[in-house]
């Protein structure tokens, strides 16, 4: 086989992922080739600094990433720079010049993947994404090929590894949120700002996605309700594994038959539930289908080789692809894009769960039976409940499980339960509860 009839990639962005994928390509390219059916090359990367945890020495590297879009050699742009404004006129303008694309950036796509998509049809090129969830976990490819025969009735996640390392950290270990995300930040887990982290914004990234491929909606990053873990302390963790829970911050898409649930938040489920075994920076997640029933697909969510693997497999698919039609190819979101679902998504409001509620009141004759009349006025029932001892003149907390009520109804009786004089308003915590039983 003749090196012009080798596939030409170009990779814009050198970083941690960049490397992992520039080292990836080298030490399988026999493999890599042989699945393929042709040679691949990395032609072209564009850079603004090397990096020396690669080998670069024979390849082209420019420091305008647009040289690599605009090279008419390139059939396949990989776009690792992270970010949406530059990354989204990168992307758009290697589509332009009719190359098909390959990106690990789950904002990029939960912002701008319709338009993308839209650009790409109309070009006749694909855009391949798995690496932009769970990292090395081929969970997009399940979702949108594996379960294909199913209807998939919800989809949970522990889908950001820093997270899950503090809450693993706080529960092993009892110590503060504030402790353990300083440590996060030391050992390279959390960046500088770990904002996206903690509040919840990368998981709904990389949520968005999941629930577009899941339930063939189109893409509405927009519309995921997102809670970080900031005010989770050792005391709900301790309570959660005296009631036998486990609190764990999720990524929970669902199919209510009403309409599609989208959010990210803390939540207590059940320690026997194989998700409550996934601890430190690893990512797990359920699908729950009507035929298979629940499965689940764990690993590395991050780093340079994990998710380098995801980024290499997206190459060689559309490696494979490269001589087929346009139209005889696998859909971006695995549905064609003229049988979306127009199924909406519910506000937060109109959600079902169970509740997990702790309390700090004033020891005061009757506050209880105020606490309780006040859920009883708002259909909310109680199914566990208890009451730590305390010193004298210290604040009593009191900590409950609700039946399934509405998000409406519960901050309703809590904002009146609020308002109660013997009860300390800010360390009000109520964490949603999830059995996750197919």
């Amino acid at each position: 086989m003749n090196a012009e009839d080798s596939i030409k990639v170009g990779i814009a962005g050198l970083g941690t992922v960049g490397s992992g994928t520039v080292n990836v390509i080298r030490r399988n390219a026999r493999e890599i080739s042989s699945r393929i059916g042709r040679p691949l090359q990395i032609a072209h990367i564009g850079a603004r600094r090397d990096n020396p945890a690669c080998d670069t020495s024979d390849i082209r590297v420019s420091r305008d990433i647009f040289a690599v879009a605009n090279d008419p050699e390139i059939d396949i742009l990989v776009e690792l720079i992270g970010g949406t404004d530059t990354a989204r006129e990168l992307v758009l303008t290697a589509i332009h010049n009719g190359k098909h694309i390959v990106t690990a950036n789950k904002a990029l796509i939960a912002e701008h993947g319709n338009e993308i998509f839209h650009a790409a049809h109309d070009k006749g090129v694909d855009v391949a994404f798995e690496a932009a969830v769970a990292g090395g976990i081929p969970i997009l490819k399940a979702l949108g090929e594996g379960l294909a025969a199913n209807h998939i009735n919800w989809v949970a996640g522990i889908i950001n590894g820093t997270g899950n390392f503090i809450l693993t950290e706080m529960r092993e270990k009892g110590r503060e949120f504030e402790d353990v995300l300083r440590e996060a930040q030391a050992l390279g887990y959390a960046e500088a700002d770990p904002a996206f982290d903690v509040n919840g914004t990368d998981a709904a990234h990389k949520l968005t996605i999941l629930a577009s491929i899941a339930f063939g909606i189109p893409l509405q990053f927009s519309k995921v309700y997102t809670e970080g873990i900031e005010r989770i302390t050792p005391e709900d963790v301790l309570a959660a594994e005296q009631l036998g829970y486990r609190i764990k911050h999720l990524g929970i898409a669902k199919d209510t038959g009403r309409g599609i649930e989208l959010r990210v938040h803390p939540t207590l489920i059940p320690r026997d539930v194989l998700l409550a075994s996934v601890n430190g920076v690893m990512n797990a997640v359920m699908v729950d289908g009507d035929a298979v029933g629940p499965t689940l697909y764990y690993g590395a969510g991050a780093g340079d080789e994990p998710t380098g693997s995801a980024v290499v497999a997206d190459i060689i698919e559309l490696g494979r692809e490269l001589t087929a039609d346009h139209d005889e190819r696998v859909p971006y979101l695995g549905f064609r894009a003229d049988a979306m679902a127009a199924t909406p998504v519910l506000p937060i409001e109109d959600v079902f769960c169970s509740f997990y509620i702790r309390l700090h009141v004033q020891d005061r004759t009757g506050v209880l039976a105020d606490i309780t009349r006040i859920l009883t006025e708002h259909s909310i029932s109680i199914e566990a409940m208890f009451q730590k001892d305390v010193g004298e003149d210290e604040l009593v907390p009191i900590v409950m499980l609700t039946h399934q009520v509405s998000e409406r109804d519960l901050n309703d009786a809590l904002e009146k339960i609020s308002a109660l004089p013997a009860v300390v308003e800010p360390d009000t915590m109520r964490i949603r509860v999830e059995m996750l039983d197919a």
